[in-house]
């Protein structure tokens, strides 16, 4: 009997099917975010990373162009198991023989060479304005600026950001999720935290303005506690993001590296799930200010995925990953943060949330502890090295990523 069977045996005596569970974790699609493997430069600009975000660390092999960037992925995807779908900012626009677009007049065109890119690997397109790292974020602010000409650049650039939205939906025959951030906000107390997010609100009416299909496009807005040099007050916080989309009847996004470090996102997914059709995450590692470490297979982790599989909304949660680490190889981080979603994802499909649910109902929390407690040291390794042999991924993917290192990254 393999390794595999004897699991299996054991779930079973919780009424757990582990085939049912292998079979619903491939299939769920996990949006992998490109920005990992260039620390967030991409290519319509060179100008430093700002606006409350920074890569640290030097690790050789940075991607430098569209092909490095596109042959890391696949190396990434290589890698990993399960349903992929590619996720990317307004940045990365490829512009061909000289041509340039700021981001108010961006295009759809501007994007075909990764239209191409998803639609050979039959993956849907996800996107996301570009709201930093660009001059016309003055004094730190773009949505929310007092400048009349700052606010408007920046709705043109939301409201091109839709169309091609749009457009990768209808090409790719995906919905599209289009998440909004703004870094907005100030270093020190304000004077008016109300005019701000009053500007915020009308260039968030101006940019919904331009038509779109809700069953293809699902517009997000994703707030944040702080960022750095707006450590005092940001625009987008979670108050006011919550609000919006509710007004709106758009989705919700949630990173869960954008709230005090005492928050956790899991304990609000449930209550998401309750007012809204859809949610969005973006799944990250918050370690302390800092949103954006690479996702491991930690506690809060697999407490999201348990939280969107007991509520049965695996077709109710966009899921993406955003981080990036440029002090370690970021193949590796790609892989590992990557396969960690996954994993946890494979775990909340065996818990016995019938039985648990059933237990809380009976006020039986003794019984509830044992059980979880128990399912702590179940083995779900061997589930996971099943999934990954079927996925035809090798468990070790530290030596394809070191020999990738000699032969690619070192060259750059």
């Amino acid at each position: 009997m393999s390794r595999y069977d004897e699991a299996r045996e054991l779930y079973a005596k919780y009424g757990i099917d582990t085939e049912k569970a292998l079979e619903k974790v491939k299939n769920v699609s996990i949006s992998v975010h490109c920005w990992q493997g260039d620390d967030v430069v991409g290519f319509d600009s060179k100008q430093a990373l700002s606006g409350g975000i920074q890569t640290t660390g030097n690790y050789p092999g940075k991607a430098n162009t569209p092909e490095e960037l596109m042959a890391d992925m696949d190396k990434v995807f290589e890698l990993t198991p399960g349903k992929k779908k590619l996720n990317i900012h307004a940045c990365y626009a490829i512009f061909e023989d000289g041509e340039f677009a700021d981001r108010d007049k961006i295009q759809p065109k501007h994007f075909d060479r990764w239209l191409k890119f998803a639609k050979e690997r039959n993956m849907g397109i996800d996107f996301n304005p570009t709201f930093f790292s660009h001059p016309n974020v003055k004094d730190g602010l773009t949505l929310s600026s007092p400048d009349e000409e700052i606010r408007k650049f920046w709705v043109e650039h939301g409201k091109r950001c839709i169309e091609i939205s749009q457009y990768f939906a209808e090409q790719t025959g995906e919905p599209c999720v289009m998440n909004i951030w703004i870094p907005d906000g100030y270093k020190d107390l304000p004077a008016d935290r109300f005019a701000p997010r009053a500007r915020f609100k009308k260039s968030l009416d101006e940019m919904l303005e331009t038509p779109y299909d809700k069953d293809k496009v699902y517009i997000c807005l994703e707030s944040k506690v702080f960022g750095i040099g707006v450590e005092s007050y940001t625009v987008g916080s979670a108050e006011f993001c919550m609000n919006y989309v509710n007004s709106k009847g758009i989705t919700p996004l949630m990173d869960n590296g954008h709230y005090h470090p005492t928050e956790v996102v899991s304990d609000k997914i449930s209550s998401m799930l309750l007012f809204n059709e859809k949610i969005a995450l973006h799944v990250t590692r918050g370690v302390r200010w800092d949103s954006d470490h690479v996702v491991i297979y930690d506690d809060e982790t697999r407490e999201i995925a348990k939280e969107i599989v007991r509520n049965d909304a695996l077709d109710r949660v966009f899921i993406a990953t955003d981080y990036f680490d440029a002090s370690i190889n970021r193949i590796s981080a790609w892989v590992t943060g990557l396969r960690s979603v996954q994993k946890a994802l494979l775990n909340a499909l065996l818990q016995p949330d019938s039985l648990l649910k059933s237990l809380q109902d009976e006020n039986k929390f003794t019984d509830i502890m044992a059980v979880m407690e128990e399912m702590k040291t179940m083995p779900m390794g061997d589930v996971w090295a099943e999934y990954l042999k079927r996925e035809n991924v090798e468990s070790d993917y530290l030596t394809a990523v070191k020999k990738y290192e000699r032969e690619v990254l070192v060259n750059r």
